[in-house]
């Protein structure tokens, strides 16, 4: 299946009681708790810096649609990729998807920005950066930069 070479970034996550709500589904808010948890991982493995404590990256937008409930007993995991990479942005695409049979439960979108905390101020993303997405992707600048 095409989707799952796409996705190279796959963490298992674990449900927890405190998740499920009154209905016997995860809330939704905890969602992106679950795709924040992805993310990290996603990021230290990809772009690992160690000036972090002088730049961060930021949301700054995020969008989910949700076309399936996850229960308690349900095993997920979350798969990221970035879908788009600019100047100062990238756009990473995450799923949380059913283990037994595949199934995407919710899709997230979310456009992170490279932020400069002594300026407070968007910085543009470093060569290497965008080497490193591209290499851990397997795409060129050029296919991320068109998205």
């Amino acid at each position: 299946m095409e989707d799952k070479k796409r996705f190279k970034h796959t963490m298992p996550v674990q449900i927890r009681f405190s998740d499920v709500d009154q209905f016997g589904h995860v809330n939704n808010s905890v969602y992106f708790s679950l795709y924040d948890l992805a993310k990290t991982d996603y990021l230290k493995k990809v772009i690992a810096d160690t000036e972090l404590d002088t730049k961060v990256v930021v949301v700054a937008n995020i969008n989910a649609n949700f076309f399936a409930p996850i229960f308690f007993s349900d095993q997920i995991q979350i798969e990221t990729t970035t879908i788009q990479l600019g100047n100062t942005s990238f756009t990473l695409l995450q799923r949380a998807v059913s283990l037994d049979g595949g199934y995407v439960k919710c899709e997230c979108r979310t456009v992170m920005v490279l932020y400069d905390m002594a300026t407070k101020e968007p910085m543009p993303i470093s060569d290497e950066y965008k080497k490193a997405i591209c290499d851990y992707e397997g795409k060129t600048l050029e296919e991320l930069a068109k998205n």
